[in-house]
């Protein structure tokens, strides 16, 4: 069985310059990120202080935010294979500036939920499935590489944004750190989206079937599994990230871990994440993603599996290595699909995958929460495990190249 080959012309590739493309959206990636996903960790605690809300309320809005981006990204999705991510993208800027300018005026829990009602919105537009389909609509098959240089840099979001939003509002309060973030996504991010990614004119209208890498395309039901298996096994990692990045902290006291160590612990997942992703950019992209996503979900078990010792030293090693896995299944959400459905339809494929995936991170928090609190670390570390054991073994369900080649 084999995914289709889906070319575009190459006179439409060569007017576009990727290195500067990739480089305006990496740094739209970062401001989209540290402003979204990240800006709990810095301003819960401040909203809840002022507004009197308790910090579960103020934290509650992101995982609200983050069901309202799954259930608008299907549609985003789809609009991006019509009319490419230009439009898309821009609007996501003005979105999330409307967003942050509701947020600093909320005097109520009602107007907050509004403000990442807005924000959720954007985030299905703006975040990385809406990036990688951009690229996916513009470069067809040869997106992998740009999509690994734009998670590259997206992974500064937390290292650029927390000190960012941190001295905002220590300067000016949590208010005026929202009204100076919505200016940012206005004045900054709304003008590069508009004027440095190629609008529909310079895109291909439709891709062109070529030929299959195997003589054959997949058959609709191969083609459903796969989609499916896939659906699942991202979703599930997705349960995994989303719990540890929220509760490490408390899993590693839990597991006797000082507080200033767990503290360090916690910053070795952003480099071990770049040098991950360093790493696929300059060594894996010349093999089949799908043994990108074996290789990530392996790291990302053994170094869970490390950590239930509780051992300093040998947590440090378990950190590394789960950073470095979740760095390279992050290039994998959107290289896999790409490479083995093609590019047709890539948009939309990516929305519906993005659904269960941002759910999945808006409840995986609480669930990690209620066994943490009821059974301790090392049964939620054993149930991460579980679901990352099992990711692995649907790993090698998903063909590679050559499989396809046979």
């Amino acid at each position: 069985m084999s995914a289709s080959v889906v070319s575009f012309p190459q006179q439409i590739h060569s007017p576009i310059n990727r290195s500067r493309l990739v480089w305006a959206m990496g740094f739209t990636q970062i401001i989209a990120w540290a402003t979204t996903y990240y800006l709990p960790a810095v301003l819960a605690t401040p909203i809840a202080k002022e507004t009197g809300w308790s910090i579960t309320s103020a934290v509650g809005g992101l995982s609200w935010g983050m069901l309202i981006a799954g259930a608008s990204s299907p549609a985003v999705g789809r609009q991006i294979d019509r009319h490419g991510g230009r439009s898309i993208l821009a609007a996501s800027s003005l979105l999330l500036a409307l967003g942050m300018l509701l947020m600093g005026l909320a005097g109520n829990l009602a107007t907050y939920y509004l403000a990442w009602t807005l924000i959720g919105v954007a985030m299905a537009a703006g975040l990385y499935d809406a990036a990688f389909s951009t690229l996916g609509r513009l470069f067809g098959e040869e997106a992998r590489t740009s999509i690994t240089g734009l998670t590259l840099l997206g992974g500064f979001a937390s290292t650029i944004g927390w000190p960012v939003i941190a001295g905002l509002e220590s300067w000016i309060g949590w208010r005026g750190a929202c009204f100076a973030i919505a200016a940012t996504h206005l004045l900054i991010g709304f003008p590069i989206h508009a004027l440095l990614i190629p609008g529909s004119t310079k895109q291909p209208p439709h891709p062109v079937i070529t030929k299959s890498l195997g003589g054959a395309a997949l058959r609709p039901k191969t083609s459903n599994y796969l989609f499916f298996l896939i659906g699942g096994m991202l979703t599930a990692l997705a349960l995994v990230v989303s719990g540890i990045s929220v509760h490490l902290l408390n899993i590693l006291k839990q597991l006797g871990i000082a507080n200033a160590m767990a503290l360090a612990l916690g910053m070795v997942i952003g480099p071990s994440q770049v040098v991950a992703r360093v790493a696929e950019f300059s060594i894996g992209r010349n093999l089949h993603p799908t043994w990108s996503a074996r290789a990530g979900v392996l790291l990302c078990f053994v170094g869970l599996g490390l950590l239930i010792s509780g051992l300093p030293w040998l947590a440090f090693v378990a950190i590394a290595l789960y950073g470095a896995g979740n760095g390279i299944l992050t290039i994998a959400r959107g290289t896999l699909p790409l490479a083995l459905f093609g590019p047709q339809g890539y948009g939309a494929r990516m929305g519906l995958l993005a659904r269960p995936v941002l759910v999945a991170q808006a409840c995986g928090p609480i669930a990690s929460a209620f066994v943490l609190e009821s059974f301790g670390a090392s049964v939620l570390i054993g149930v991460m495990c579980g679901l990352l054991f099992l990711c692995f073994m649907a790993t090698w369900r998903i063909p590679t190249a050559q499989k396809e080649n046979t």
